[in-house]
């Protein structure tokens, strides 16, 4: 899987680059109808070789960044067209530069667009027929890397569904070896862990996949390690811990450590995790300019209203399960009882002032807490923060409740534009309210954030249990 994977990427990155500067040609030639001046002479003639040379040094960027195109391959259609197209953006942006730092700056417009456009046509379409072509016709033409696989258990299938799904990527499994399996659905068992050196003389094997459960055949993976070095032929191990990689995980390196790093959400990446914290500081300290004549009128109703301080800060549990000071525009009378602040706020609730009711209504006692988004306790979408007694017994009573930390809190949510607002008495409430802000987790896009602040301005559902 490292070898012959390496040349296929390879191939398909040369076919990228053949695709760029055809798309550069059908742009320059089709311009060439159509302009007949000096100036664009002369780009034929001087410029054209080092404006080439700039997409392809620029195309061949972006592919090292981005890594291979393995992964591009398996995703979806659509995957592929978001990709591409943020792909050809960086590509306008980079080789743009390169043409200021060249002083080809005189080049038009339409000899920088047109090929991009030309380009990521060409390439859906042509890989789109590469996959087809490779899917269909890959063992005639000895296209992949032959593959044996030892463990016919879940794993083991599961490597094996991969390579039938994804022909084009170069897999091909010629056969098992398990101690307890049978060959079915389709896997052709060649025998036992035992019969390994046999297959290895006989068979044209070029790597091999270990698909056992580590902590019940350590000896048979390591003497199978022993046995492909003698014969030169590589080890690739998959992990078979089928119950704890149900969920999604990420494989890197901690020094020369291999470590498997579980449960991984879309804010684990680091450009998602930047565009939502430029967002956030950028759309909290808008608010906090635009509605401060707000914050005045209000802070001014409260102290009229009844004495104490204008802004409430209870104790929340933030990222992490750290506590931070949570801003708020006090809502009710001040209590210095021992319980103050551990019980959840009920309709008609006496401790409510008159201005609370109508700020808690309204959601303007929520305000201030765009100052925590600017702190970096807290961003503009996420999992309500609870009381810090609540969270504890939550985290007793739900399982995988405090995975909600793993982002930090939210001025807003999903759970609260779906109703799940206020008291959480019932098992009903609390395990909605988990269940989306876990939801929320695993699915955040930046657009999801933008309807959920669209859903608390103008949806029905937010206002239901605000009290």
């Amino acid at each position: 899987m490292k070898v012959k994977k390496q040349r296929i990427i390879f191939s398909y990155i040369l076919l990228e680059l053949v695709l760029l500067n055809l798309s550069m040609l059908a742009v320059v030639y089709l311009k060439s109808f159509f302009l007949t001046e000096r100036k664009y002479e002369l780009f034929l003639e001087e410029g054209y070789l080092k404006l080439s040379l700039i997409f392809n040094l620029s195309w061949i960027l972006i592919v090292m960044l981005n890594g291979t195109q393995e992964s591009f391959l398996r995703r979806p259609i659509s995957n592929r067209v978001r990709e591409l197209l943020i792909n050809s953006f960086i590509l306008l942006g980079i080789s743009s530069t390169l043409i200021l730092l060249t002083n080809l700056e005189e080049f038009p417009i339409s000899i920088l667009l047109g090929p991009i456009f030309v380009f990521s046509f060409l390439h859906l379409l042509t890989f789109q027929i590469v996959q087809r072509v490779v899917g269909k016709s890959g063992d005639k033409i000895n296209f992949g890397a032959k593959l044996l696989v030892l463990g016919a258990g879940r794993s083991g299938k599961d490597v094996f569904d991969f390579t039938q799904r994804n022909r084009h990527l170069g897999y091909d499994v010629i056969g098992f070896l398990d101690d307890y399996y049978p060959g079915s659905n389709g896997i052709n068992l060649l025998g036992r862990l035992k019969d390994l050196p046999e297959v290895l003389k006989t068979k044209p094997i070029d790597e091999i996949v270990i698909a056992l459960p580590l902590d019940k055949n350590e000896k048979e993976v390591r003497e199978a390690i022993e046995i492909a070095d003698f014969h030169g032929v590589r080890v690739n191990i998959v992990p078979d811990y089928p119950e704890m990689l149900r969920d999604r995980y990420q494989a890197y390196n901690i020094g020369e450590m291999p470590v498997l790093q579980l449960k991984q959400t879309p804010l684990d990446r680091f450009h998602n995790f930047m565009l939502k914290k430029v967002f956030d500081t950028l759309f909290a300290a808008g608010v906090l300019i635009f509605f401060f004549p707000v914050f005045f009128v209000i802070g001014l109703l409260i102290k009229l209203d009844s004495k104490g301080p204008v802004f409430y800060k209870p104790t929340r549990k933030g990222q992490g399960g750290r506590p931070f000071k949570c801003y708020k525009f006090r809502s009710m009378y001040v209590d210095t009882s021992t319980n103050a602040g551990t019980k959840s706020t009920t309709k008609n609730d006496p401790r409510v002032t008159r201005i609370g009711r109508f700020i808690r209504k309204t959601n303007l006692d929520e305000l201030p807490q765009f100052i925590n988004v600017l702190l970096g306790n807290m961003s503009v979408v996420g999992p309500r923060p609870h009381r810090v007694n609540l969270n504890d017994e939550l985290q007793n009573a739900v399982d995988k409740y405090m995975v909600r930390h793993y982002v930090k809190p939210g001025i807003t949510g999903w759970a609260q534009v779906n109703g799940y607002r206020g008291p959480t008495e019932t098992q009903e409430a609390i395990m909605g309210r988990v269940q989306h802000d876990l939801w929320y987790i695993e699915n955040w896009s930046f657009w999801l954030d933008i309807k959920i602040i669209f859903l608390t301005v103008f949806g029905k559902k937010v206002h239901q249990n605000a009290f």
